[in-house]
């Protein structure tokens, strides 16, 4: 049975971070790397509400490209080596900064949707009364 008082913003984004359920914290949310578990194993939650699409990639792009680049820059202005020394400089840290964040990005937002109780949006209608 599921704690009768929501959990609060920070404890919600916590559960996240941690890949675990967003409602009782104890349940995985993962059945592989990326692939989410229909329901929490321990209260229930049914986790066909989650919709995170693109977001945890493009933040996750955004803040890596943003560490690529600049390292990239700072060594090529101060050293200048030849660029296969670059590719095997940068592309370790982009798979690093890429894909271990990955899963804690995505369950951080599915967290966030559960705290907040994302839903689509629909349309209102505004015919002149």
């Amino acid at each position: 049975m599921p704690d009768p008082t929501p959990p609060t913003l920070t404890e919600t984004a916590l559960r996240g971070i941690a890949c675990k359920c967003p409602r009782c914290g104890k349940g995985k949310l993962y059945g592989g790397f990326l692939t989410l578990k229909a329901s929490c194993e321990s209260c229930g939650l049914d986790y066909a509400f989650i919709d995170t699409g693109d977001g945890p990639a493009v933040f996750i792009i955004m803040i890596a490209g943003a560490i690529v680049v600049a390292c990239a820059l700072v060594v090529e202005v101060k050293y200048q080596p030849p660029f296969w020394l670059h590719a095997v400089l940068w592309l370790p840290l982009i798979l690093a900064t890429t894909l271990l964040p990955l899963r804690a990005m995505k369950s951080l937002l599915i967290a966030l949707q559960f705290h907040h109780k994302a839903a689509p949006g629909r349309l209102i209608d505004r015919a002149p009364k």
